[in-house]
């Protein structure tokens, strides 16, 4: 595979994440009691989780786009 592909695959790795994150927090929500923890709490676990792993894939492959098309 080309090095100028592999960005893109990132970038559907970091849109998967957040498709998961989105699914992850319905199921949190759809199991959720009033008597348990605050929901914000499985927010910010589901975060940690999925979304702060998305971003920093995103922002790599930012940087993998911008050296390719700077090689090019």
């Amino acid at each position: 595979m080309k090095k100028d592909g592999i960005y893109k695959i990132l970038y559907a790795v970091s849109v998967v994440l957040l498709v998961i994150f989105a699914i992850a927090l319905g199921v949190d929500y759809s199991k959720y009691r009033t008597y348990s923890a605050p929901f914000y709490i499985y927010v910010v676990t589901r975060a940690v989780e999925f979304v702060i792993p998305s971003i920093i894939v995103f922002v790599a492959a930012k940087v993998m786009e911008k050296r390719v098309d700077k090689n090019n």
